[in-house]
């Protein structure tokens, strides 16, 4: 037991994250019967998609499970009511500000975490009531920090500045990577790119491919006038990447991404024209695996890392 496994009662201080796309029942309660604590993305969901998804999610488990809601979408309120509703028992918030939320989710019995990206905001999500924080560093993909901090100084950064419980995330997908964010002080990990190459995921089998193709510097942040986002290189990220280097305001830029670009890369499968979000660590993926081997195998790497810090045989 630690202070994340505590706060969530599971067996495994390991958190699937909820990314647009590929986080939906299957994907959650699966990672969650595995021992980790499994997210439902809400961000790419309407809000009678979401109350379906959660049904399905506490028919198919008995483990804790949670919901991922990023803030700067529409139907918040809706979405809010709708997890009060289904009494989910653990919200994670992203992309917005956690004073707006977080005490009435307290007052209902919520367990909240609140991701940040730098030390500062890790220090109003303490102050707004969040019982932790995700530390996500610059290497991972979907919404991501201004700053550019990488994973590697913002998680002690941000354990050095609150007390309650800091989960690392960006760049993590293998349990030496787990090993090397609880030593620089993290109490666990959440971790995107690796379970969304997994069997469960929503997300369309081109994209997992895709993910499995990348390489070192096959992703890169962009859209910052906006909101941050890691993408992978293809036509639509080479039109943004154009549009801002000849000085494209932020209007612009959000005529140009449209409506519908992540639903059209990550979950129908258009590599060309979609928007494909995904962490650098997707250099380090192979293979599509089940997300309880994924849960497994992760805590099985930092068993043996434990024990063996420097025996790369």
């Amino acid at each position: 037991m630690n202070r994340v496994t505590t706060l969530f009662g599971t067996r495994y201080p390991i958190v699937q994250a909820g990314m647009v796309w590929a986080s939906g029942w299957r994907l959650a309660s699966a990672v969650s019967n595995a021992g980790g604590l499994g997210l439902i993305g809400a961000g790419s969901m309407y809000p009678d998609v979401l109350r379906e998804h959660i049904r399905k999610c506490k028919a198919a488990t008995d483990a804790p499970y949670g919901v991922n809601i990023p803030l700067l979408y529409p139907d918040i309120d809706k979405h809010i009511d709708i997890v009060l509703a289904e009494r989910v028992p653990i919200v994670f918030t992203s992309a917005g500000n956690p004073k707006t939320w977080t005490g009435m989710l307290k007052e209902k019995g919520v367990t909240v975490v609140h991701v940040v990206s730098s030390a500062l905001f890790a220090r109003k999500a303490e102050q707004a009531g969040c019982d932790a924080v995700v530390a996500e560093g610059f290497e991972a993909g979907g919404h991501n920090g201004r700053e550019e901090t990488t994973t590697l100084v913002l998680v002690p950064e941000v354990c050095a500045s609150v007390s309650i419980p800091v989960i690392a995330a960006g760049g993590i997908a293998t349990g030496r990577g787990m090993l090397a964010a609880m030593v620089l002080g993290a109490s666990g990990v959440q971790m995107g790119s690796r379970f969304v190459a997994s069997e469960e995921a929503s997300s369309h089998i081109a994209f997992k491919n895709a993910v499995l193709a990348a390489k070192e510097g096959d992703t890169f942040l962009t859209m910052k006038q906006l909101t941050p986002v890691r993408l992978l290189v293809n036509a639509f990220y080479k039109a943004v990447r154009a549009a801002e280097a000849r000085g494209a305001n932020p209007e612009e830029l959000q005529a140009l991404l449209g409506n519908g670009r992540a639903k059209k890369g990550m979950f129908e499968g258009d590599l060309d024209e979609g928007e494909l979000e995904i962490g650098q660590v997707s250099a380090l993926l192979h293979e599509i695996l089940p997300a309880g081997d994924i849960v497994r195998r992760v805590w099985k790497e930092f068993q043996e890392a434990l024990q063996n810090p420097t025996d790369f045989t």
